[in-house]
């Protein structure tokens, strides 16, 4: 059973996707496997998914990007209306903006004035076009006038090691790959972009505490298969996957990273998907956001 991951590995696509995999194989009695397909914000991979053959047998587990890259890109490879069918949304988490522990900001505001101290200096790394991290970084830099430069990569694993490399000094990513890296102290978490503190970084104010109320970004993972997949085998990969979502040692692991598990009705999905394919074309083109 092969489940699609369209970025690199170590990113929050790729964490999540191997410990879903592992659990159904140990649930289901079949051998689920990852396979990364990075490339283009993702592109490759889900036209890749979007190619299989229906019959149950490949998945693919995606961010918000299955449904912001068709307004971003001028052109994709897939129709995210047409080429998928939704499994569940999986688990919902944030997107935490972080910087080298060499630059001398303890807070947004701090980055701020360093950035406006040093124009043209500083860049951000994200986990590619269009991906929440661009797109948060997009609306931050454009509300507050910065000269700060998008650096993207195949994978928010990618961009938070640069961030760690002091290749660019600030990573604007899903909280996964950062976690372990903050609490050794080789990044500084300066905020989160969800409404509430995430309990993964209980210390760790949301932009909205740090007086930036107008930043915000629910971040979500879901699981799609290709259009025309049977719809007994769809609610059969659902009922599995919520089964294994409702697991303690699942919840513990996903808590750890910043990952809360929800494990929606495939319906639910769709409509979530449908609501952030407005809202986020609207800010793309409102924000004249380009890859």
């Amino acid at each position: 059973m092969r489940v699609i991951v369209p970025y690199a590995p170590a990113g929050p696509t790729d964490i999540v996707a191997r410990l879903i995999a592992q659990a159904l194989s140990e649930q289901v009695g079949k051998q689920f496997y990852v396979e990364n397909i990075p490339g283009a914000g993702g592109n490759i991979g889900m036209a890749r998914a979007a190619q299989a053959t229906p019959d149950g047998y490949t998945t693919v587990v995606v961010p918000p990007n299955y449904v912001i890259n068709p307004s971003l890109y001028d052109k994709v490879p897939y129709d995210p209306h047409k080429d998928f069918d939704p499994v569940t949304l999986a688990v919902t988490t944030t997107v935490v903006l972080t910087v080298n522990p060499s630059l001398p900001a303890n807070t947004v505001k701090d980055l701020v004035a360093l950035i406006n101290a040093h124009p043209g200096k500083f860049s951000y790394g994200s986990g590619g076009p269009g991906s929440p991290g661009h797109l948060v970084g997009e609306q931050f830099r454009l509300s507050r006038g910065l000269d700060l430069v998008h650096v993207p990569f195949n994978s928010a694993g990618l961009a938070i090691g640069s961030a760690v490399a002091g290749h660019t000094s600030i990573a604007i990513a899903a909280p996964a790959p950062a976690l372990p890296l903050v609490k050794e102290g080789k990044l500084r978490a300066l905020a989160v972009t969800s409404k509430k503190r995430t309990p993964a970084l209980p210390e760790v104010p949301t932009m909205s505490e740090a007086g930036y109320s107008d930043i915000e970004f629910d971040n979500w993972l879901g699981v799609l298969v290709p259009a025309r997949t049977p719809k007994e085998i769809i609610t059969s990969l659902n009922s599995a996957i919520v089964k294994v979502l409702t697991r303690p040692d699942m919840q513990e692991r996903l808590a750890a990273l910043a990952f809360e598990p929800v494990g929606s009705a495939p319906e639910e999905f769709a409509k979530r998907a449908k609501i952030d394919f407005e809202t986020w074309g609207k800010v793309i083109r409102a924000s004249k956001i380009k890859p």
